[in-house]
């Protein structure tokens, strides 16, 4: 999914500083989501909760977006022309709906609920997103992870994984990047990840096993989810600093409660993310937005989708300076 926002924000994310005490208690800082309209008179909305100002990624997820259940006959769905991408990945995952990808890689694939589909682009790589005509209901999360400097020039990639679930203690499990309760993902990810829907059932409690060196972000869909003494309610993301062994999900509802859980390793390494690039540098971002602007050979294109090109828009008026994370205390 493109980043479709008039004015695009400017971030550089910047290494972390301090050192990580272990501990058996997780700390849990708590990022609200914003609306974001994706373009157009009747735009559908999203909840976006990353990036923003108190914490700008997790791991190497740097975007994270939760949208719907949205009416179709009352939104008009999802219809996202062809647009870039530079040095990132994107993720889709649906719980409900079924989206057409294509994309310059030569991909055309349909995403349904329960699939991961995942598309590198390093040096470039253009798509389009169109819901479906059998779509009702469209329901689901678009997540971007960063590529680290030694990939991040890499060449175009599409990767389709359907993860078996599993259930444990009253909930339902399906890891679609990295390892979690005893099941490890195929697909291959260039900075260790993690990335799975975690559904509980009513009242349920689960305690899971998680890497002490990861920092998590447990964004809540449906239900009301308690991680320690913090509860989190819909379109919420309960951001778990590194350092524990365990993570325990209370499920506080009288309904089943679905979260995505995402991870990794710190990111260390300075980004600078405007629009659908992610570069090092201003000058990193410039240069695509020509590219792309110029028709360059360095995205591709793709003759299938019956629109035009989104267009980039305007670059900010300053050059883009540094902002991170907080320090870790």
């Amino acid at each position: 999914m493109s980043n479709v926002e008039a004015e695009s924000l400017a971030l550089t994310c910047g290494a972390l500083v301090g050192e990580r005490q272990p501990t058996s208690v997780p700390r849990i800082d708590v990022l609200s989501a914003r609306d974001v309209p994706l373009g157009g008179p009747r735009a559908m909305r999203v909840r976006r909760t990353l990036p923003q100002r108190s914490r700008t990624l997790i791991g190497a997820w740097c975007f994270a977006d939760r949208y719907g259940p949205h009416d179709v006959l009352s939104t008009g769905g999802m219809d996202v022309p062809t647009h870039p991408h530079m040095g990132l990945q994107t993720v889709t995952w649906l719980f409900e709906g079924e989206i057409e990808h294509r994309d310059s890689l030569g991909i055309h694939a349909l995403i349904r609920p329960g699939e991961l589909n995942l598309m590198t682009g390093g040096y470039g790589i253009c798509h389009s997103e169109v819901s479906t005509s059998r779509t009702t209901v469209l329901h689901g999360v678009q997540l971007w992870v960063a590529l680290p400097e030694e990939h991040r020039n890499t060449g175009r990639d599409f990767q389709h994984h359907v993860p078996e679930p599993v259930s444990i203690d009253g909930a339902e499990i399906r890891v679609f990047l990295g390892s979690l309760a005893e099941v490890t993902s195929p697909v291959r990810t260039f900075t260790p990840l993690l990335g799975a829907q975690i559904t509980l059932e009513p009242r349920a409690t689960i305690t899971l096993a998680v890497d002490t060196g990861f920092e998590h972000g447990l964004l809540v869909d449906s239900g009301d989810v308690r991680v320690a003494d913090t509860l989190l309610s819909p379109a919420e993301m309960g951001y778990v600093h590194p350092g524990i062994d365990t993570l325990t999900l209370v499920n506080e509802s009288d309904g089943p409660a679905r979260t995505i859980l995402l991870g990794g390793t710190p990111f260390e390494e300075e980004i600078v993310m405007w629009w659908n690039f992610v570069g090092r540098s201003h000058e990193d971002i410039v240069r695509a937005r020509e590219d792309w602007e110029a028709t360059s050979e360095r995205f591709g294109g793709i003759e299938e989708y019956p629109g035009g090109r989104l267009a980039a828009p305007a670059l900010p008026n300053a050059v883009i300076r540094p902002r991170g994370n907080p320090p870790r205390r």
